[in-house]
């Protein structure tokens, strides 16, 4: 049976708004589960900086017990709140805050505590661009605030097989224990050499294997190592004058 244009017309519009219906109520239910893994991700690559995750951790209770977070300005001052609200280092983006001046944002820090109170390693984010798009990633120092304790990356869309191989373990374990300081003291960061060799023993305490084929990404990834280890620089000589101090004041009995 043919039926009318307004029947056809009608019969859509009814039909539109109620499959539309359907997928606003899909995606406001769901909203709250996808926020959780949103923040379980984002845990298990801050914890992953400095330690092994298995499949069957709790991570959000290994996240509870070994991490404490705040957040710094540019200047390394602690920020608590900004216009009046309290300020959560784990929803600062800092994908969102890469788009300001460095000096106008807002920079999270994560410390990680194997046990007690002593902070083992500072956790921080990193993010830049790779060849294609955007890289990130969370770099770890330990206490003596220049010794790699561990690096996570990941990347939008560098390439399979080449600049995308900054996501596997065997390319980020080639960071730990190396020096973002050189010999005189200069904050130098970390570099990936142009070219790969596979052997570690042919670098300095400031470098690592290259990525061949890869060496944009490459390159984005030491420039964004270096660029955030210089954001972070007076929080960290903070850190590091303040444990000074209190080694002085240990010895002298005070």
């Amino acid at each position: 049976m043919r039926q009318s244009n307004t029947y056809i017309i009608v019969f859509s519009a009814v039909l539109t708004i109620i499959l539309g219906g359907l997928l606003s109520l899909a995606a406001v239910g769901l909203k709250p589960m996808q926020d959780m893994q949103v923040a379980l991700d984002t845990q298990k690559k801050i914890l992953g900086a400095v330690m092994q995750l298995q499949p069957t951790d709790d991570v959000p209770a290994i996240y509870e017990e070994k991490i404490e977070s705040l957040v710094v300005d540019a200047n390394g001052e602690e920020v608590k709140e900004v216009d009046g609200e309290p300020i959560v280092a784990e929803k600062v983006s800092i994908e969102s805050e890469f788009d300001k001046d460095p000096q106008d944002r807002l920079y999270p820090v994560y410390k990680y505590s194997e046990g007690g109170d002593q902070v083992t390693a500072y956790i921080l984010p990193i993010f830049g661009v790779g060849l294609w798009d955007d890289i990130w990633g969370y770099i770890a120092l330990n206490n003596d605030f220049e010794t790699l304790a561990g690096i996570v990356l990941d990347h939008a869309g560098e390439t399979p097989g080449l600049g995308a191989r900054i996501t596997s373990i065997e390319v980020q374990e080639r960071f730990k224990g190396k020096k973002i300081y050189d010999d005189v003291g200069e904050l130098v960061g970390i570099r990936m050499v142009k070219g790969e060799t596979g052997e570690p023993s042919a670098y300095g305490d400031n470098e690592v294997d290259g990525l061949s084929g890869a060496t944009i990404t490459a390159k984005g990834v030491n420039n964004m190592i270096s660029d955030y280890l210089n954001y972070y620089q007076p929080y960290l000589k903070k850190l590091s004058e303040g444990g000074a101090q209190a080694s002085h004041r240990q010895e002298a009995g005070i």
